[in-house]
């Protein structure tokens, strides 16, 4: 990740109506972390090693430069996660110099807490909600900062930038406070804790374009690269162990990319030849498919991630 100094500004011959949006952007996320800190006693920032909880860190230094994010990093480790991934969040964590907890769900597989999923859609993108709700419980965060925006799910699109979670970790519509004005209330109750979203306004391609604004550095599995998959029900998947794959389907090399990240065994690839962030933008540009539909768990049920979000999926 590039170094963020005080003097990161646009030139005045960069700015444009982009540029202006993605100020307005950041500095209503910036408003919101900072909020974050004033407001609760524990604070955590979820990290996926994707491109929005990057995206997150950048914005969480920017919010306290010249000092250190002042709230630790929580990955929740399925076990199952790309390479690239986990070489990255290292990468960054060493150059940022922020606070890194992990915790794995094979551990919560071990405890007897979840057990292992079976079958050609078995993940464990599910199963790591468990160890999330008792990473929370352990530490005691009463706020846990997302990278969930409105523009990628119908589930998330109703979400405050608040979001109260009961003591079991669930959310309860009937249970969500309004938020005019900008005014953001933190009160809890014991128990209680609070998912937050700042970035909860952007869309796809305002993260990619504030990727690009700020030079940052992001897992090369976002770039097209050759790759062993194999293709079912119509999508493009990582050959993997930790895939599950029929005889009769062919493992093939293919020039691909990922455009969200999670577990391997629920992400599928896009078929594309963009090696740049601008690649990237023009093709996200041009496409007819959502960011997320190339991820197999949301197409479980229609409504696979509302029932994930009840049990403290995010």
């Amino acid at each position: 990740m590039q170094e963020f100094t005080a003097n990161t500004q646009p030139t005045l011959d960069t700015i444009s109506h982009r540029v202006l949006k993605e100020n307005l952007l950041e500095s209503e996320a910036i408003y919101i972390i900072r909020e974050v800190y004033a407001q609760f006693d524990k604070p955590v920032l979820l990290f996926s090693g994707g491109k929005d909880s990057i995206t997150l860190v950048r914005l969480a230094q920017k919010a306290f430069y010249p000092e250190k994010i002042p709230f630790p990093l929580l990955h929740i480790d399925t076990g199952h996660n790309f390479p690239e991934t986990i070489a990255f969040r290292d990468k960054l964590v060493a150059e940022t110099g922020a606070q890194l907890i992990v915790r794995y769900v094979e551990n919560t597989i071990k405890q007897g807490k979840v057990s292992e999923e079976k079958g050609r859609y078995a993940s464990r993108n599910r199963l790591q909600t468990q160890t999330l709700l008792d990473a929370i419980d352990e530490f005691k965060f009463d706020a846990c900062i997302g990278g969930a925006r409105r523009d990628e799910e119908k589930a998330r699109a109703k979400e405050r930038i608040f979001s109260v979670r009961n003591d079991f970790g669930q959310w309860d519509e009937k249970n969500q406070r309004p938020e005019l004005f900008d005014m953001l209330n933190g009160m809890i109750d014991h128990g209680q804790n609070v998912r937050v979203f700042p970035i909860s306004n952007w869309t796809e391609l305002d993260v990619w374009h504030y990727i690009k604004l700020e030079k940052l550095e992001i897992p090369s599995i976002y770039f097209a690269h050759k790759r062993a998959v194999f293709e079912r029900d119509g999508l493009i998947w990582s050959a993997s162990p930790f895939v599950y794959k029929d005889d009769e389907e062919q493992v093939t090399h293919r020039v691909v990319r990922f455009r969200t990240v999670g577990d391997m065994s629920c992400t599928a690839a896009v078929l594309s030849d963009a090696q740049t962030i601008d690649e990237v933008i023009g093709e996200i540009e041009l496409s007819n498919i959502s960011e997320r539909g190339a991820r197999i768990d949301d197409k479980r049920s229609e409504a696979a991630m509302e029932k994930r979000k009840k049990e403290g999926y995010f």
